[in-house]
């Protein structure tokens, strides 16, 4: 076994991304499917690790100290770039999405205990591989597995919660780009729309976008803000009913930060320092933690788990093309939507914004994309999908 630093995992996941990027310039298939590039480096040095744990029980550790500081960062360039006067432009869009999101969250864990019931499993094991895991993440997971495990008896709840959580992330990072070029023919050929004048935090990670020292140690500054405030929210709102995860208050954080320092203190934030660490921080987090995935412990889940799961996958799929797509207008932007939704109605947020940088990089910008699915996927989903969780409990048990 061979365990790496926090520098040599750093490097690992340059070269995780560089590798990515060289694969889907030069491979048509994963260029035309428009699949993200951590994805791709990071699961072929997944399935290669996999090959060697199985084959040679050889093994590489990655140090994940970083990874949670990389997401966290992520979720304050959202809450940084987040001027409430865009997200009231949002308006009937952003109200359109959540309604599509807190629908499909209640059928995901309907359909979940359906299938648990039909494979033999008890019911609140579908509601684990629900909403809990595909839509909430490990985070989620992890908190509501180790309730069903202390307060239900439901045993291994932990063991199949992250399995599940990693499933998820994976998936939702692999369907996203074929959803989007299936439904690219019903967006009249695939005609794209109109680009902003200057891209936003998350749409064009490539541009080119000047910016100065000074410039770039306040913007240092305000992300430190963002995680410390965020994080002692976070603990604070503990056991309450009010709690969130951390990313969320981080994100809120640096919300109420921009916001006030806009109307109060005069000071506005620099959006283009703010998108280029947050997408420095978004692609260094999915890179390790697909790079980090243990194969192994997902191909011990019993061959029921993979097909409620498989499942599960295929009604994202469903509901992207035929609700999430047709809900938003039927166009360029709900194409786009709709590849995000598939991000983080079965992974995370970070996928999801993946998903839609690979989108448009290929087929045109969505503006209105990137306005309303970063909030939608990273703020008001817990909120909705812990209320959700509560109401299946008390009909379960």
């Amino acid at each position: 076994m061979i365990a790496l630093d926090s520098y040599g995992t750093l490097v690992a996941a340059s070269l995780v991304l560089l590798t990515g990027r060289k694969l889907a310039g030069s491979v048509p298939a994963l260029r035309n499917y428009s699949i993200p590039e951590p994805v791709i480096g990071g699961l072929i040095v997944a399935l290669g690790l996999y090959a060697a744990k199985s084959l040679f029980d050889f093994e590489v550790r990655f140090d994940s100290t970083q990874n949670t500081p990389l997401m966290l960062s992520f979720f304050a360039s959202i809450g940084l770039n987040a001027d409430l006067g865009s997200l009231k432009r949002g308006g009937r869009p952003l109200v359109l999405l959540l309604a599509v999101v807190i629908g499909f969250l209640v059928t995901q864990n309907f359909f979940g205990v359906v299938m648990a019931n039909l494979l033999g499993f008890p019911p609140l094991m579908g509601l684990l591989a629900g909403s809990i895991t595909l839509s909430g993440g490990h985070g989620t997971g992890a908190a509501w597995s180790a309730v069903f495990s202390e307060k239900y008896g439901l045993a291994s709840a932990t063991e199949v919660a992250m399995a599940c959580a990693t499933f998820g992330l994976v998936l939702g990072g692999i369907i996203g780009g074929p959803v989007a070029r299936y439904l690219m023919r019903k967006t009249q050929g695939g005609s794209t729309a109109s680009a902003p004048e200057a891209p936003g935090a998350f749409e064009d990670p490539g541009v080119t976008r000047l910016i100065t020292a000074p410039a770039m140690i306040e913007t240092l500054a305000l992300f430190a803000v963002c995680l410390l405030a965020g994080k002692e929210l976070s603990r604070a709102l503990q056991g309450s009913v009010l709690e969130l995860p951390a990313f969320v208050c981080v994100l809120f954080t640096g919300l109420v930060l921009r916001n006030t320092l806009a109307r109060f203190g005069g000071y506005e934030v620099f959006e283009r320092c703010v998108s280029v660490l947050g997408n420095v921080s978004l692609a260094l987090f999915l890179a390790m933690a697909l790079m980090s995935l243990r194969l192994w412990e997902l191909a011990s889940l019993a061959l029921p788990m993979f097909i409620l799961l498989g499942s599960q996958t295929l009604l994202m799929a469903a509901w992207a093309i035929f609700v999430t797509f047709r809900v938003m207008g039927s166009n360029h932007d709900a194409m786009v939507i709709a590849a995000g939704h598939c991000g983080f109605g079965l992974g995370a947020t970070p996928t999801a914004i993946a998903n839609m940088q690979a989108v448009t990089e290929r087929l045109g910008h969505s503006h209105q994309a990137f306005l309303i699915v970063p909030m939608v996927g990273a703020f008001f989903i817990d909120i909705a999908n812990a209320l959700i969780i509560k109401l299946f409990l008390a009909v379960l048990t």
